[in-house]
């Protein structure tokens, strides 16, 4: 007995040697970061490539149409105006002075082309007396036709009475545009961003070909759209009335709600960028524009589909466009399957086949050592 007790000893020795080196050498389990499978609303969305900007529905850079001396300059920058306010008026003292002069002209004009035309009428009245006397043979035929001829004369000068008067009413119109031409008026409601120029500066408007800096900017503030640039690839997707999500960097923690209002007519090649078309979003909500500044940078997502109460999974999980690895908490280990895809985006895919709800499926895919089979354990960042 003593032997085989020795002997037992020495087994029980060996075996533990055994087992203390194969836990020390035997690989150690993963840690995977896994995220469950869910069920929602699932959508396929595109966003733009490079930040898109919030633009105003209506923006003028207005200058006036003629050179001049600033003589009334009655904004500042940042004043609300209305349409038809005044912005600007170049000196035109002489053009006054000629709308003055041409509507006296016009006035004389018309109370000469009055009397030439009662003179006629009266000269007309007469040749009828006139030839219902000589019907009766109490008048000549010689001094009826003298009647009748004057009559007509008369009403010939109070035809070209009526032209002169014409010709000068259009004078007078031809004055008040020149007189138009040196004042810059609000083409709508807005506020004036940016003025260049100081009472009694001179302005000139640009030659051709060479432009130069508008004397006064004008924005309207109440209407507000995103222009941003997506790829032509999913560009071709998008139609006008799609839906959107916006974000701003100077509002981070607010979404906006828009709708696709036009797409670009041709696609933009710049130099060592990628091929883009510029996709117009606005606001769905007119409230969104009181906090809302033109210039701000802007990301767009559209939807181009979606479809609620659907499994998903993040996106990132997806191996290959049709494989995942799914992590087993019974077994501790990750085993690959193969899955069918619907929908996707940037954050989330729909799994039409292959996974079921609240199963766990390995995020962290570029793990070193992830393969079917392997064991893993759960990572403590995981929820």
């Amino acid at each position: 007995m003593g032997r085989l007790s020795r002997w037992l000893v020495a087994l029980g020795v060996v075996a533990g040697i055994a087992f203390f080196i194969w836990q020390k050498t035997r690989p150690s389990p993963l840690e995977v970061v896994v995220k469950p499978v869910t069920r929602g609303v699932i959508e396929k969305t595109v966003a733009n490539t490079r930040a898109g900007t919030v633009n105003a529905c209506r923006r003028a850079k207005l200058s006036p149409s003629i050179g001049g001396q600033i003589a009334r300059l009655p904004v500042h920058e940042g004043d609300q105006v209305k349409t038809g306010d005044l912005l600007l008026e170049i000196w035109n003292d002489d053009l006054i002075a000629q709308l003055n002069l041409t509507e006296r002209e016009a006035a004389v004009a018309e109370a000469q082309a009055r009397a030439a035309c009662l003179s006629a009428e009266e000269a007309g009245r007469q040749a009828k007396r006139a030839q219902r006397l000589f019907r009766n043979k109490v008048d000549s035929a010689e001094q009826t036709d003298r009647t009748v001829t004057q009559a007509q004369s008369l009403q010939a000068q109070c035809e070209a009475s009526r032209a002169t008067e014409l010709m000068g009413r259009a004078r007078v119109d031809v004055a008040r545009a020149n007189l138009s031409r040196t004042r810059l008026v609000a083409p709508f409601n807005g506020v004036v961003a940016k003025i260049e120029g100081e009472l009694n500066e001179y302005v000139t408007p640009s030659p051709i070909g060479v432009p130069t800096p508008p004397a006064i900017d004008l924005i309207e503030n109440n209407c507000y759209y995103i222009s941003a640039p997506i790829d032509e690839v999913d560009a071709a997707a998008v139609r006008v009335g799609m839906d959107s999500r916006i974000s701003l960097d100077a509002f981070k923690d607010k979404k906006f709600t828009g709708t696709v209002r036009r797409i670009s007519p041709y696609v933009l090649d710049v130099e060592k960028q990628a091929r883009t078309v510029d996709v117009e979003t606005s606001f769905a909500r007119k409230d969104d524009f009181k906090n809302l500044l033109a210039g701000y940078s802007a990301d767009v997502e559209i939807i181009i589909a979606s479809r609620p109460d659907r499994l998903q999974i993040p996106t990132e999980a997806i191996i290959d466009g049709r494989k995942v690895f799914v992590f087993m908490a019974d077994e501790q280990k990750v085993h690959e399957v193969e899955v069918t895809l619907g929908l996707a985006n940037w954050a989330f895919t729909e799994i039409v086949t292959g996974l079921k709800e609240d199963q766990l499926v390995v995020v962290n895919v570029d793990k070193p050592g992830l393969k079917d089979g392997v064991s893993a354990m759960r990572a403590k960042e995981s929820p």
